[in-house]
């Protein structure tokens, strides 16, 4: 049973500026926990418990909401990129020496999905490749890019998106790994997994990168909308609410609706939030209106960048 993993947090999240300027993304609460907490706790459930996050990119906001994971039931150890970001290979082979694990989930930290860590583990297991990927049907082709899969269920490599990605399956952010891919690679050097090392053992080794095929769900965080979404699926927002941080202030004749606030934000009387995302100590002026902004508090200034719905 693989009790290990390394959890991949050290990224820009450049999609989803400004508010990763506030917070790294799995730092970022969804239904009122951070997304790092949540994917702990799934780990920790299946019981993966010896963990590693690699961190780069507002490292202080990760490690303040996660800690040691102690009282998530895991052990957790931080593999720190500095000065560069390493990348989805690169952080990888940095990590191993506290990894100390020959194969070991290698999980994304912006996305959630429900799939089954077990039936993922027995894939890899039978398969006898390098590398396994939790894939479901890539359905939304013209934005995600796709893995084209054989009969065999062997990765023989990697689309863009668009028509090219159409009838091919789409990567949830999991995936069972050999500590061998990457032990050999060049330490500290930027490297990536696809459109790298993979597709070079793809080429290599065919059949070393394999496919577990799956209906699992998945929750993408990767715009404001994304985000929005995924905090529907786990809050009340279906039911007109919406997800309110830590001492949060609303005024009673204020009104938020389908709308993320984080901690210590205040919303002024009569003023009004439509599917809004509000990061730390946003102070909404009595009588505002938005929709479909983010808002960031920069002293007693505050930011309003609109997004798409």
């Amino acid at each position: 049973m693989i009790s290990h993993a390394l959890i991949l947090t050290a990224g820009f999240g450049m999609r989803l500026r400004p508010l990763t300027d506030e917070r790294a993304k799995p730092a970022m609460p969804v239904a009122g926990d951070p997304l790092i907490r949540r994917i702990v706790a799934g780990l920790t459930t299946h019981g993966v418990t010896e963990l590693v996050m690699n961190l780069h990119h507002r490292p202080e906001t990760l490690t303040a909401v996660v800690g040691d994971a102690s009282d998530l039931g895991a052990r957790l150890r931080y593999s720190w990129e500095q000065p560069k970001l390493l990348g989805s290979a690169g952080g990888p082979r940095k990590a191993l020496p506290l990894l100390d694990a020959e194969t070991f989930f290698l999980v994304n930290g912006d996305t959630l999905t429900d799939v089954s860590l077990a039936a993922l583990e027995a894939a890899h297991v039978g398969s006898n490749a390098r590398v396994t990927l939790a894939l479901v049907p890539n359905r939304d082709f013209e934005r995600y890019g796709g893995v084209e899969v054989d009969g065999r269920r062997r990765v023989n490599g990697f689309t863009r998106k668009g028509p090219a990605s159409r009838n091919t399956w789409h990567f949830v952010g999991v995936q069972v790994v050999s500590a061998s891919v990457f032990d050999s690679l060049p330490e500290g050097e930027p490297l990536d997994t696809i459109g790298g090392v993979y597709d070079a053992l793809i080429r290599d080794r065919p059949g070393s990168v394999h496919a577990f095929c799956t209906d699992a769900r998945f929750w993408d965080i990767g715009t404001a909308s994304d985000y929005l979404r995924t905090a529907q699926a786990f809050s009340a927002f279906s039911r007109g609410g919406s997800d309110v941080g830590h001492r949060a202030k609303i005024d009673p004749s204020a009104r938020v609706t389908g709308s993320i606030l984080w901690d210590d934000v205040e919303v002024g009387a009569n003023a009004s939030l439509d599917a809004c995302i509000a990061a730390d100590g946003v102070r909404v002026p009595a009588g505002a209106a938005y929709r479909h902004s983010i808002l960031i508090q920069h002293e007693d200034e505050l930011a309003v960048t609109p997004f798409d719905p």
